[in-house]
């Protein structure tokens, strides 16, 4: 099968759930394509954000490791954080990196082109957008919280997010991938500052409403503090909905099996617990309900795994 027949999938997300699903999907053969957000404005990649004025470097560099293809010490490099020095200290190797091909090249999209062709990158990155931009949340007592990192630590229950500026532009390109894909994802996350800052944004949320492909979120297994405290699934799909629009998801993936008591413990202390599956209410809401024991028994945190959730995604398309 050529390239060109392959199936497309795109996957839409951010944050440490994408490239899990990631480092599955790319050792299939379709033709993938990651659309990354560019919101995060915590730490290194902050920091490079307003010394550069570049979009954030962060969970592209993430996505960059997921999809290589080299050796892992090369990887390790790329992914290595600096804890000494006055000016690198808290640094990310990689961000580095991705800041300076951009201002070799001029322009942040051709820089991380470059990176995955050095990489060995399989499949297609692209940012969401190539501006440099703001995520607000407005809380449900009316207050707004300005920047990525700071809206879960409000601790507070969001209304609605929304980027400044509000017209930012997608690229083409990102709005070309929705269009030609035979499957569009929406992967786990953080739903309000690694998911919604993507699907928000002018246009792409018209492509995924149009989208003649299937859409498919994959849920979250837990719950996240100061974001989604006691968020049902159904609760996860309407918060989508609200931002997007009714009936833009046709199926949902979810996790069925009980989760270890000594896992949930663990999480009970950052005030997570597992996501309550709501049946009836996910297909009062049109939902597709996809269920499974998705996630990786052998780590002692709660991760997707690779492997598992991309034969059932590419499952869906075969």
């Amino acid at each position: 099968m050529t390239e060109k027949r392959q199936p497309r999938i795109v996957v839409i997300g951010g944050g440490t759930g994408m490239p899990v699903l990631l480092r599955g999907l790319k050792n299939l053969p379709i033709h993938l394509t990651a659309l990354v957000t560019v919101a995060d404005d915590g730490g290194s990649t902050g920091r490079i954000r307003n010394e550069m004025a570049i979009p954030a470097p962060g969970d592209i560099r993430n996505v960059i490791a997921a999809l290589s293809e080299v050796e892992p010490m090369i990887i390790q490099l790329f992914q290595h954080r600096f804890s000494i020095g006055n000016g690198l200290s808290g640094h990310s190797m990689g961000n580095l990196l991705l800041a300076a091909m951009t201002s070799i090249t001029g322009d942040f999209y051709t820089g991380i082109k470059e990176i995955s062709r050095v990489l060995n990158v399989k499949g297609e990155i692209i940012p969401i957008s190539n501006e440099n931009l703001t995520l607000h949340a407005e809380m449900e007592d009316g207050s707004i919280v300005a920047g990525e990192s700071n809206i879960p630590l409000a601790n507070k229950r969001i209304q609605r997010v929304f980027l400044d500026p509000e017209d930012v532009k997608p690229l083409p390109n990102a709005i070309k991938a929705i269009d030609e894909a035979d499957l569009v994802v929406i992967s786990p996350g953080s739903l309000f500052t690694s998911i919604m800052p993507n699907i928000i944004i002018p246009k792409i949320d018209e492509a995924i409403r149009r989208s003649k492909s299937k859409v498919v979120y994959v849920c979250n297994v837990m719950t996240q503090a100061g974001e989604t405290t006691g968020f049902s699934a159904a609760d996860h799909v309407q918060a989508i909905y609200n931002h997007v629009g009714e009936g833009c998801i046709g199926s949902i993936i979810v996790h069925n099996e009980p989760i270890d008591r000594e896992i949930r413990d663990l999480y009970a202390e950052e005030n997570a617990a597992p996501v309550v599956y709501d049946t009836d209410r996910l297909l009062n809401m049109g939902l597709k309900i996809i269920e499974g024991d998705i996630i990786d028994h052998n780590r002692s945190t709660l991760r997707h795994d690779t492997t598992k959730i991309a034969k059932l995604l590419y499952s869906l398309i075969q």
